[in-house]
């Protein structure tokens, strides 16, 4: 048995290495034959028109794709892993192959959706089809998945440890004494096929072990600073788009998918027109964030970090296939880098965006998501700097806290076969409901509508 899941886990690290690359390349093969070339060169010289058309007629087809196939939607890991064991959900290779399709057509039409959750399902995918293929036991079919969950995000992060970490606190913390091993073999072996084609996030200001007690203060200050922006994101994902969503398709639930992917690709197509930077995965973004060495106005800053929250919450009601631990991460990058701006500018503190940027991606996803172990490790794997990872690891508990006071952020993943059906009398909550229950209700009756999970935590 052992023998057999080492070699399992070799496979399947080398098989996700394999897929995630095709997919990754994909992406970028049709952005620059969607947008002929460049796109934050070329939107300039396309017709407007052009830019509202191609991201509607994307998240049709997507949309399109997803009734036809549920599965290709986001879920949840652990709940996809239950659903295999009991038998409620089949992952087909024509499954694979169609979320591949379906999230490299999103990201590519401008979508604001990261590659990682849709990596990371790729990867559950593969797994459970070396699980068939190997004929080893139902109850391995959860660590099968984590070591492909692990294996996606390795590769398409370029980022072996971040992977393990993100595996383990999604859906392995229960095998992690007994099976820790595999995940760790299988992400190395991804991450060995990803580097050799795929591009890593590195810091490039790194001051390794030093640590500049400089930062202690503003980087105090910044706690409550972005902790306004997540309640920001929070108040528009969780208050406005699924109170509209509820009470707007309790009575039109018939036509919800095509309501929003026509919202969907008018907003994503705004953004194309106002801001080509605020649109797509935030991959090259956080890039160039956390290594510029000139200086950005402010105003640009907070123009694409508005647009950027706005288009990722719309694209996750839209159906657009993907994840949104980047999306989260260039979020957190410009509530940083701004920050820096606003300090340089307005005051007398010395302050180095790129230092902010780099924490401020890594605490935003983390405390959306609740993965303050993979933020971690993400800042120290991506900068190797005290800096960074000291200011991360102490503000993504402190902005977890504070977020929790009046948001509750919780990972609820469910699956279409776990979902309960619901009478028509309960799709408006009752005014003896709280506050938070109306809220949880919607977002539950959102996810029903929608007929697939999209969480945080799935990715």
């Amino acid at each position: 048995m052992i023998a057999k899941l080492l070699i399992a886990s070799i496979i399947t690290g080398l098989i996700s290495g394999f897929f995630i690359t095709f997919y990754s390349l994909l992406i970028t093969f049709l952005t620059y034959f969607f947008f002929t070339g460049d796109p934050i060169k070329t939107i300039p010289t396309l017709p407007v028109w052009y830019l509202y058309l191609l991201p509607t007629v994307a998240i049709f087809i997507v949309n399109y794709i997803v009734s036809k196939d549920p599965n290709v939607k986001e879920y949840g890991l652990n709940e996809v892993a239950d659903s295999i064991v009991a038998n409620r959900m089949k992952l087909s290779l024509k499954t694979l192959f169609l979320k591949i399709f379906a999230s490299a057509l999103s990201l590519s039409s401008g979508f604001t959706v990261g590659t990682e959750g849709p990596s990371a399902s790729i990867g559950a995918m593969v797994a459970y089809h070396i699980h068939k293929w190997f004929s080893l036991p139902s109850m391995l079919v959860k660590m099968m998945i984590s070591i492909g969950a692990s294996s996606g995000i390795a590769a398409i992060f370029v980022s072996p440890v971040t992977g393990i970490a993100f595996a383990v606190e999604i859906i392995a913390y229960q095998f992690i004494k007994q099976y820790i091993g595999y995940l760790i073999l299988a992400s190395f072996v991804a991450f060995s096929v990803g580097i050799y084609f795929l591009e890593p996030i590195v810091f490039l200001h790194s001051q390794g072990r030093g640590f500049d007690f400089s930062l202690l203060l503003p980087h105090l200050f910044f706690v409550p600073f972005i902790t306004a922006f997540i309640y920001f994101y929070l108040f528009l994902k969780k208050r406005v788009l699924s109170f509209v969503d509820l009470e707007i398709f309790s009575t039109f639930a018939r036509y919800r998918n095509y309501i929003f992917a026509l919202i969907g690709g008018s907003v994503i197509g705004t953004i194309l027109t106002i801001e080509p930077h605020a649109a797509f995965s935030g991959h090259t973004l956080v890039l160039s964030l956390i290594n510029s060495d000139e200086m950005i106005p402010v105003g640009v800053i907070f123009t694409i970090l508005i647009l950027r929250i706005i288009g990722t919450t719309v694209a996750i009601y839209a159906n657009a296939v993907g994840g949104i631990f980047l999306p989260l991460m260039s979020i957190g990058a410009l509530v940083g880098y701004g920050y820096a701006e606003m300090l340089t500018t307005y005051t007398a503190v010395a302050a180095e965006p790129f230092y902010f940027a780099a924490v401020g991606a890594a605490v935003f996803m983390g405390v959306i998501m609740k993965l303050p172990l993979t933020a971690v490790i993400l800042a120290l794997e991506t900068t190797f700097d005290y800096n960074v990872v000291i200011a991360t690891g102490v503000s993504v508990v402190l902005v977890e806290y504070f977020s929790q006071l009046y948001f509750t952020i919780q990972r609820r993943n469910v699956t279409r076969a776990d979902r309960p059906k619901k009478s028509p009398e309960s799709t408006t909550p009752s005014k003896e409901e709280s506050e938070e229950k109306q809220i949880e209700k919607a977002d539950s009756e959102n996810d029903g509508n929608k007929k697939e999970n999209r969480e945080e935590g799935k990715e």
